[in-house]
C-alpha cells in the first residue's frame, strides 16, 4: 500500500509573515516526523499540492493519501484538496468536503452547535465596519477570523474591552483575513481541548487536555493568544489529563463529542472547550489539527496514553481504511 503525505505550498503572501513563517516551519517538521512513521509500515512519500496534484497522485499509483493540506486561499480552502481527491476517487485521511467546509468557519460550525443545542458562546459576523453599528454584545469582546485555525488572527489585542478598540481591531482584521469577522462573546473560565479519533462507534476519546495561563507574565491577557502559543510555551502548563470531577469530565466529553458528530467529521479532530459554571461552552473544532511531534495538542494527549505519537499516527490512517473498506 502506498500512502502520499500531501502538504500546502506557502502561504506568506496572504497572511502575517510571522504566521506563515512559523506555519511552513510546522508543516516541514509535520511531515518529516509521520513520514518516519509510515515509512516502516507502507511505501509512503511527500507531495506538496498543485494544480497538477491529481496526476501527481495517478503517476505514482497512491492508493491513500495522508491530507494536511489548508488551502491557500478561498472561503473554503480546508476542502478544496477533499473536494479533488473526492472527484477522482483517491481516499484520504480526515474529514471530508462537508465537514471541513462547516468546521474551518467558526461561524457556521457555532451556528450547527446552536441547533444542536450545544453549549457555544453567542457571536455575531462582520462583514464591513457598517456591521459594527448596532451589535448587542458585552464588552470584552473577542474578535477572531472565521476560517483561521492554530490561533491565526487572534493576537493579545484581539480581546477588547470598549468600542474604540473594538473598531480598530475589526478594520484590521478585515484588511487581512476573510470576511465576515467573528466577534464572540468572551467566556471565563478553564480553558481544555479534547481529541477524537475513529468514527461512528468505533471512537477513542484521548485524555483531555487543560491549557494552564497561570503562570504567564501579568502584562499579557491570559488568554490563548497566538503570541502565547508561538512565545511564552515555558509559561504555558497543559496538565493531561485534567484534573476533573467524573461528572465534569463526563460532561466535556459529551459536548465534544455531540460536536464532532454535528459537523460529520471523520477519523480525527480536535475539540476546543471552556467549562464555566459547569457548563462546557464549545469554541470551535479543528476538523485538521496539528500534528507536530513535541508540539501540537494531540500529540501530548497520544503521548499520555498507551499507544503514543507512533500509534496516534497509525491509528488516523486505519481509520481512514476502515472508512473505505480497504
Amino acid at each position: 500500500m502506498k500512502i502520499a503525505i500531501v502538504t500546502d505550498k506557502s502561504r506568506e503572501k496572504y497572511i502575517p509573515l510571522e504566521e506563515a513563517q512559523l506555519e511552513d516551519e510546522q508543516k516541514e517538521q509535520t511531515v518529516k516526523a509521520i513520514k518516519e512513521i509510515l515509512s516502516k509500515q507502507y511505501q509512503c512519500i511527500s507531495l506538496i499540492a498543485d494544480d497538477n496534484i491529481i496526476q501527481a497522485l495517478r503517476t505514482e499509483k497512491v492508493d491513500l493519501v495522508f491530507n494536511l493540506c489548508n488551502g491557500i486561499q478561498g472561503y473554503s480552502r480546508l476542502a478544496q484538496l477533499p473536494a479533488m481527491l473526492e472527484f477522482a476517487n483517491i481516499p484520504y485521511t480526515g474529514a471530508s468536503v462537508l465537514g471541513h467546509a462547516l468546521a474551518i468557519n467558526k461561524i457556521f460550525a457555532s451556528t450547527v452547535f446552536k441547533s444542536k443545542n450545544i453549549p457555544t458562546p453567542n457571536f455575531v459576523s462582520i462583514h464591513n465596519m457598517e456591521d459594527l453599528e448596532n451589535i448587542d454584545m458585552k464588552y470584552p469582546i473577542l474578535i477572531k477570523p472565521s476560517d483561521e485555525g492554530s490561533s491565526r488572527g487572534i493576537h493579545q489585542d484581539s480581546l477588547v474591552f470598549n468600542k474604540e478598540s473594538l473598531e480598530k481591531k475589526v478594520k484590521e482584521e478585515l484588511n487581512i483575513y476573510n470576511p465576515p469577522i467573528m466577534l464572540n462573546e468572551y467566556i471565563d473560565g478553564r480553558e481544555f481541548s479534547v481529541g477524537i479519533l475513529g468514527n461512528d462507534e468505533d471512537i477513542t476519546i484521548l485524555p483531555i487536555q487543560e491549557v494552564d495561563l497561570s503562570n504567564l507574565p501579568n502584562n499579557l491577557l491570559k488568554f490563548y493568544s497566538f503570541e502565547i502559543k508561538s512565545y511564552y510555551k515555558s509559561h504555558t502548563q497543559y496538565h493531561i489529563p485534567a484534573n476533573l470531577t467524573l461528572e465534569e469530565k463526563t460532561l466535556i466529553e459529551k459536548a465534544a463529542l455531540k460536536a464532532y458528530k454535528s459537523l460529520h467529521l471523520k477519523d480525527y479532530a480536535r475539540v476546543d472547550i471552556i467549562l464555566s459554571d459547569g457548563i462546557p461552552y464549545v469554541l470551535e473544532i479543528n476538523s485538521l489539527p496539528g500534528l507536530m511531534k513535541n508540539k501540537s495538542s494531540l500529540y501530548r494527549m497520544a503521548e499520555a496514553t498507551d499507544f503514543g505519537y507512533k500509534g496516534l499516527i497509525l491509528k488516523i490512517v486505519d481509520a481512514a481504511r476502515k472508512r473505505y473498506n480497504m
